[in-house]
C-alpha cells in the first residue's frame, strides 16, 4: 500500500467510534470534574471515557525489586487509588513483574497501558503479543508507541508495514481499546500527532522542562485540540543531575524530595490543561509520596507560581539536548543520556 492511501486508510479509522468524533474537545485538567477513589482523585482520560487515577504507577519502578516486594507495592498502591499501571517490554524484568503481582485484582478494576519500540508492523506484532502472556491478560486498555523522537520514526511507525498497522489490526481482534504514544521531544510528538488522532498523549509536563525551555507547551496545545489525555512523565524531576552534585540515587535525573516540593511540582504539572495522571519517577517510595501529596491538589497561586520558577532556574534541564539533537541544531552519535533506560536504539543518533 502506498504511504498516501495508507494514511488516508488511517484517518478513515481515526474518524471512527472508536477514536470519537472529528469534533475536538476542551479539557482544562485543574478544572474537571474529578471522583476519587481511597482518598486520590481521578480523571476522565480525554475522549475514552475511563477515568484514571491523578497518579500513575510507573512499571519500571519494578525493576529495583524482587517479586514479593513488587507484588506488594502494585497491590498497596491499587488500595490507595491508584488504578493506572503503565509498563513496557523495554523496562527488563518489570513486565514479567506486574504480570504476576496484579493477580487477584479485577482485571476491570484497571487500566492496564503497555508500549512497544518497534517501529515495523511484524516487530511490534510479536512485542504486543508476547506482552499480552508476560503480564497475564488478554488486552491493554492503552498501547503506546513507545519513545518517539525523531520525525522519521514517526514516518516509517504510521507508515506502511509499520507499527501502526499491528495496533490497528489487534484493536479489531479486541486486544486494544486505545492508542497512544511516549515521546521525548517536541517534535517527534507533534509529527505523531499530526499524522493520526491518538487518544493519549504520554510526555514530560514538568516545572523545570516548562519554565527553562517552555517545554511541553506546544504539545499540550495540541493534545488539548484533539480532546487527547495528557499522561505527565517526569512530573518530579529536578533535572539533569548538575556537575559534583552527589547521586543520592542510582537513576539519570533527579527528583525532588521533600513533601513541599513533591506537593508543588505534582500541582503544577496537574494544574496544566488536559493532564490527567502524573507519573512520579520510577522508585516506590517516590510514588508513596506522590500518592499521599495528589489529594492535597488544588491550582497554583501567582506566589506558588513564581516559587516553582525561582527553582527551576537553579536546575537543569533534562531535556535540552534531546530537543537539540532532533531540531538539527547540534551535531552527536551517541545518545544525550546513555545511562537512561528509555533511550532509544543508538543507530537513530547515527
Amino acid at each position: 500500500m502506498k504511504r498516501r492511501s495508507f494514511l488516508k486508510a488511517v484517518g478513515g479509522a481515526v474518524g471512527g467510534s472508536a477514536l470519537g468524533t472529528q469534533h475536538t474537545v476542551a479539557y482544562a485538567a485543574s478544572s474537571a470534574e474529578e471522583k476519587e477513589a481511597a482518598g486520590l482523585p481521578r480523571r476522565a482520560l480525554g475522549r475514552t471515557g475511563l477515568e484514571a487515577s491523578c497518579v500513575a504507577f510507573p512499571g519500571l519502578a519494578l525493576i529495583h525489586d524482587e517479586q514479593p516486594q513488587c507484588t506488594a507495592a502494585l497491590h498497596k498502591a491499587f488500595d490507595q487509588g491508584v488504578n493506572y499501571f503503565d509498563v513496557a517490554p523495554a523496562y527488563g524484568d518489570a513486565e514479567v513483574k506486574m504480570g504476576v503481582g496484579l493477580q487477584g485484582l479485577k482485571r476491570d478494576e484497571y487500566i492496564l497501558a503497555c508500549k512497544t519500540k518497534m517501529r515495523d508492523k511484524k516487530g511490534a506484532r510479536e512485542e504486543l503479543d508476547r506482552s499480552l502472556r508476560r503480564l497475564k491478560t488478554d488486552h491493554f486498555d492503552v498501547y503506546q508507541m513507545h519513545c518517539l523522537k525523531r520525525p522519521e520514526e514517526v514516518e516509517q511507525a504510521l507508515g506502511p508495514d509499520g507499527a501502526m498497522e499491528t495496533i490497528l489490526q489487534a484493536k479489531q481482534e479486541g486486544k486494544v481499546r486505545f492508542v497512544g504514544f511516549s515521546a521525548h521531544t517536541t517534535k517527534g510528538a507533534l509529527a505523531a500527532m499530526k499524522q493520526f488522532r491518538f487518544d493519549t498523549v504520554m510526555f514530560p509536563i514538568n516545572f523545570v522542562e516548562y519554565f527553562t525551555l517552555g517545554f511541553g507547551k506546544p504539545v499540550l496545545e495540541l493534545a488539548e485540540q484533539q480532546g487527547a489525555g495528557v499522561l505527565a512523565i517526569k512530573a518530579m524531576s529536578r533535572g539533569a543531575w548538575p556537575a559534583g552534585v552527589e547521586r543520592t540515587r542510582r537513576w539519570w535525573y533527579r527528583s525532588v524530595e521533600e513533601e513541599a516540593e513533591v506537593l508543588l511540582a505534582l500541582r503544577f504539572t496537574l494544574s496544566q490543561a488536559g493532564v490527567v495522571a502524573a507519573f512520579p519517577p520510577s522508585f516506590v517510595d517516590l510514588l508513596d509520596k506522590a500518592v499521599r501529596a495528589a489529594p492535597a491538589y488544588r491550582p497554583l497561586t501567582e506566589a506558588e507560581t513564581a516559587e516553582l520558577r525561582n527553582l527551576a532556574t537553579t536546575c537543569e534541564s533534562l531535556f535540552r539536548k534531546e530537543e537539540q539533537q532532533v531540531a538539527g541544531t547540534t551535531q552527536c552519535h551517541e545518545p544525550p543520556y546513555p545511562d537512561s533506560p528509555h533511550e532509544c536504539s543508538p543507530e537513530l543518533y547515527a
